[in-house]
């Protein structure tokens, strides 16, 4: 017998293990069953489940549920990311706060890798248990984690990415390069433009004068937009406009647009830095570049290439220098030769000089009084100085948007670093071409655009990272022989400043290449040793001549790296696996939109350049969960809510409804609190629509042929279940999982449970046991069969209901998930049977109503009339009186030729019923009622018209708003016809 209500917090924990234990979760196994996978989007180590991976994982469950009864060969790759600047973050901060003097730098790269590591295996599997209690029937036993295994250093993951790293090298797509990128200096590390956050700040922008060499002028000149002159004077400087001071000292050159006529007497000229010791202060060129605006600020732009994205590309378009001005910690350099030496050099380099980008990168511009100072000490600085020389024109407010770490929280600085880049624009190409062709769509079709503004503007994708945590770059490098030739012999020498490069997927495989390189010299070393750090080796190639000591590249690789190698490196590659020739392509992708660039487009082209194939046939991009008012969810606003608060109020299956008919394509999810509690309210419905059915010995676990059912009652709810079904199949086909809950939540609360349930109570109280018998089997069945259409979404409330019914004398075929899912066709559809309950139905509601509208007291047993009405419905009103009369509350319900004096009158399809209700209303009283609810209604339909008719409010509100307003201008007229009617009936009884 069903427990009075089903418990989520006792039966879910109990039946996930039972599932985990028996093994629901693996493949099949069936290599002539179709294939059907899915990555699962790795959460980071370090994560706690919140709303988009609970959203995000709802829905991937929910097809691999789907794919799995329908008998598919499924597999749902679980796993996890080390995500390392957020896990090295979590660790160095756990040991400061145990107290001790243990540190990262204390303890050393190895030691604190381990740690990392003894974090991992004791916490780091928090965020994997909270996706089961919200029901993921992942393969766990597959499970895989970015970093391989720690005990395995030839752990397929880890050998995976070396392997990715070194062909891309081979090939030539990954190279060292110098180039600015996202700096954080709390971190110490490049980190990517997902890792930065923009901010409005309140910030300054000064405006300076540039003097111009030699103290030359120029006539400057402003016209309006007719042409008139409206100032012009002449003028020995030019107007710069900076929000960063401190970084003037790293100018390259000042640049005005080509066609900025106030600026043409100048342009080639040069202009004097106002900053540092005036006997040597630099001279910079005055440029013409597309990149300055005429209309903004001055009209003229520093340019500071190491430390502005903007000022990069105009650098890098017109050959000037680019100066770094900071160390990592963004302090002023205080490495180098001294500013006068440093100074000197720039300015030759100024005045024609070639320079290497590293003889450049050596100089340091930052005057000793600015050296080892802060950035923003140093910013003071530069303008008390520069306001001391008089050379300050003005200071204006201004909201300025910065750049912040994500995690660290401290404003990113642009920076000038040596890095490691992959050719991100010679990968795209066949990705971008996969999506062109059809081979990999977007889902909606919309993101497809996004795809392609992001691949067609690809620039370099920075990989290394100055961290500890992470699959560390395979490069290990070695002093460069440089043959020189003394009093015609022949001597070599090592170079340790520019060393040589060895990219090898281990120490021995970069040793062969170094005795390789270094034999071709005819230096044959007796040993090659691995030294522990740069600065060891580069110190140990003097003391030891017959030997070469290398060292590797200390960075790590960035984690988007081995992620956008997920879908092949966690079936088994580089190994040909059969896992990577099941499962590879993946049948869909499940993400967000806020990571196509950064994981959906690098999974394609690493995965068509290293499998020759797309890595999924389909993306589907899901919508953001926001607040009930449609606000992003934070903690700092209060109106975050966590996804296992609700799973413990209202159980996993509540949650997961919620997050189902919610998912519209295009559309952001509001949740609200009810909604949960609403969804909680449905599962209880069904819940108590089975319990009915088993106090009723209805009978479970058997099967149905469409000829077994006489009764149109019966024959009608196997109809409504096949329509059911066929809504749900092609939804969810077409990723409409909002379409294909509210199929499921129609079906079961309005049609099985409001309807079915209620009209089957008749014949189970009659005595017609032939009846009572095919009703019995019909509404188990019907149960049965609707369990399998609810369980992708309802899993664990469906799973109970399924295990519980099981008859002692039909044991039931194993657990409900693995069932087969139901596939009906047309067998079942029944046009006589469905068009005679279609009637019964209309013929109740609309009873119902006009109650409700004449406000007829709930327990009066009125008395009603069919009029008039063909054979056809005479027979279906005489054989569902009964029903009719208990669901309407009549008193009596009779066929009769002519309408009877001081009734209302009812459509029912095409005919008419009457309700005698004199005798238990006030018609006038009701009248003068109607009136004011007509009333009311057209303002309010006016008054949302008024709305509508706004083109600036249709505009700008969000299309869900707009659509709300229209539906209630829907529901209002609806609803006002029908008082209307009612109010005019009224008057004839009156």
């Amino acid at each position: 017998m069903l427990d009075q209500r089903f418990d989520p917090q006792g039966a879910e924990q109990r039946i996930y293990q039972r599932w985990e234990e028996e093994g629901c979760f693996r493949p099949s196994g069936d290599t002539s069953a179709e294939a059907y996978s899915i990555v699962i989007p790795p959460p980071n180590v370090t994560g706690v489940l919140h709303m988009g991976h609970a959203l995000n994982n709802t829905l991937q469950d929910i097809l691999v549920r789907f794919e799995r009864m329908r008998g598919k060969n499924v597999r749902w790759q679980p796993g996890t990311d080390h995500a390392g600047i957020a896990t090295q973050m979590v660790v160095e901060r756990q040991l400061a706060q145990d107290g001790g003097n243990e540190s990262r730098a204390s303890l050393g790269r190895e030691k604190f890798v381990d740690r990392v590591w003894d974090w991992k295996e004791q916490s780091g599997g928090q965020i994997i248990n909270q996706l089961k209690r919200l029901g993921a029937s992942c393969d766990w036993e597959n499970e895989r984690f970015t970093m391989g295994d720690r005990h395995d250093p030839d752990d397929q993951m880890q050998e995976a990415v070396r392997k990715v790293f070194v062909d891309l090298y081979n090939e030539g797509l990954i190279y060292r390069d110098k180039r600015l990128v996202n700096w954080d200096p709390h971190f110490q590390t490049a980190i990517s433009d997902l890792e930065v956050e923009s901010r409005d700040v309140k910030g300054h922008m000064w405006h300076f004068k540039y003097p111009l060499a030699g103290g030359e002028t120029y006539t400057y000149v402003e016209k309006d937009e007719d042409g008139n002159v409206t100032l012009e004077e002449e003028r020995d400087y030019i107007s710069i406009a900076t929000t960063r001071p401190e970084t003037m000292l790293g100018d390259g050159a000042v640049a005005v647009h080509p066609d900025d006529e106030r600026y043409a007497p100048i342009v080639g000229k040069l202009c004097e830095i106002p900053v540092g010791p005036k006997d040597h202060r630099r001279l910079i060129p005055i440029i013409t570049d597309e990149y300055p605006d005429p209309e903004f600020g001055s009209g003229a732009v520093k340019i500071t290439g190491a430390h502005d994205e903007n000022d990069y590309g105009v650098a890098q378009r017109n050959n000037i220098p680019m100066y770094r001005l900071m160390d990592d910690q963004a302090r002023m350099r205080t490495d180098g030769a001294s500013y006068e030496e440093s100074a000197k050099a720039a300015q030759a380099i100024a005045g024609g000089k070639v320079a290497t980008a590293a003889e450049v990168d050596a100089l340091n511009l930052v005057p000793e009084a600015y050296r080892g100072l802060d950035r923003y000490e140093a910013r003071q600085q530069v303008i008390a100085d520069i306001d001391a020389d008089g050379l300050m024109i003005e200071v204006e407010d201004k909201l300025i948007t910065q750049p912040f770490g994500d995690r660290s929280g401290v404003v990113i600085e642009p920076m000038l670093t040596d890095q490691w880049f992959v050719n991100a624009a010679e990968l795209a190409r066949p990705a971008i071409e996969a999506v062109r062709t059809g081979k990999t769509k977007f889902v909606p079709e919309n993101w497809t655009k996004t795809y392609y503004n992001w691949m067609d503007n690809i620039q370099p994708w920075c990989v290394s990272r100055q961290l500890w945590w992470g699959h560390r770059i395979p490069v290990w490098y070695g002093p460069t022989l440089i043959v020189e030739e003394k009093g015609g012999e022949r001597h070599l020498r090592y170079d340790i400043d520019v060393p040589r490069t060895f990219c090898a997927n281990s120490f021995s495989e970069a040793e062969q290449q170094a005795r390789q390189y270094y034999d071709s010299f005819g230096l044959q070393p007796e040993d090659v040793f691995e030294a522990e750090s740069a600065s060891e080796g580069k110190q140990a190639v003097s003391l030891a001549p017959r030997a070469v000591v290398l060292w590797q590249d200390e960075d790590v690789l960035d984690t988007w790296f081995s992620s956008a190698l997920w879908p092949f490196s966690t079936q088994g590659w580089p190994e040909e696996t059969e896992a990577l020739k099941q499962y590879y392509p993946t049948s869909v992708l499940i993400t967000a939109h806020d990571i196509i660039f950064f994981w959906v487009a690098r999974m394609m082209m690493m995965g068509i350049h290293f499998m020759g194939e797309i890595p999924f046939h389909d993306v589907y991009i899901h919508a953001l969960v926001l607040d009930e008012k449609g606000q992003k969810m934070s903690k700092s606003k209060g109106n975050a809510m966590d996804p296992l608060e609700l799973v413990d109020e209202y159980g996993a299956d509540a949650l997961r409804f919620t997050f189902a008919r919610l998912a519209a394509q295009g559309r952001n999810i509001r949740l609200a609190r009810q909604s949960v509690e609403g969804f909680r309210n449905f599962t209880t419905k069904l819940w108590n629509a089975t319990r009915f059915a088993e106090m009723n010995s209805c009978e479970f676990g058997h099967d149905l042929k469409p000829g077994d059912l006489k009764l149109p009652l019966n024959r009608w709810i196997a109809a409504e279940l096949a329509k059911a079904e066929r809504a749900v199949t092609a939804s969810l086909e077409a990723y409409k999982f909002n379409e294909a809950a509210d199929a499921l939540y129609q079906f079961i609360w309005n049609v099985l449970c409001d309807w079915y349930i209620e009209l089957i109570k008749p014949v189970m109280n009659g005595e017609d046991e032939a009846a009572k018998a095919e009703t019995r089997k019909a509404c188990g069945w019907v149960i049965d069969q609707t369990l399998k259409l609810l369980h992708p979404f309802t899993p664990f409330v469906t799973e109970a209901l399924w295990e519980q019914t099981e008859d002692a004398e039909r044991k039931r075929p194993g657990f409900l998930m693995l069932q087969d899912w139901p596939r009906y066709g047309n067998a079942w559809a029944d046009a006589e049977a469905e068009a005679e309950m279609a009637w019964v139905l209309d013929t109740v509601s609309e009873i119902r109503s006009t109650r409700s509208v004449l406000n007829v007291p709930a327990g009066a047993q009125i008395s009603a009339s069919l009029i008039d009405a063909s054979d056809k419905v005479k027979g279906w009103a005489a054989a569902n009186e009964v029903p009719i009369r208990q669901l309407a509350r009549l008193g009596s319900f009779a066929i009769a030729d002519v309408k009877p004096a001081r009734s209302v009158t009812i459509a029912s399809g095409e005919d008419s019923i009457a309700l005698e209700v004199e005798e238990f209303i006030t018609p006038a009283d009701e009248i003068a009622r109607l009136d004011k609810e007509i009333a009311k209604l057209e303002k309010d339909i006016m008054g949302t018209e008024k709305k509508l008719s706004n083109e600036n409010f249709v505009a700008k509100a969000p299309p869900e708003i707009v659509e709300e307003n229209r539906e209630r201008i829907r529901e209002w007229t609806a609803t006002l016809a029908k008082l209307s009617s009612a109010r005019e009936q009224l008057k004839d009884i009156s």
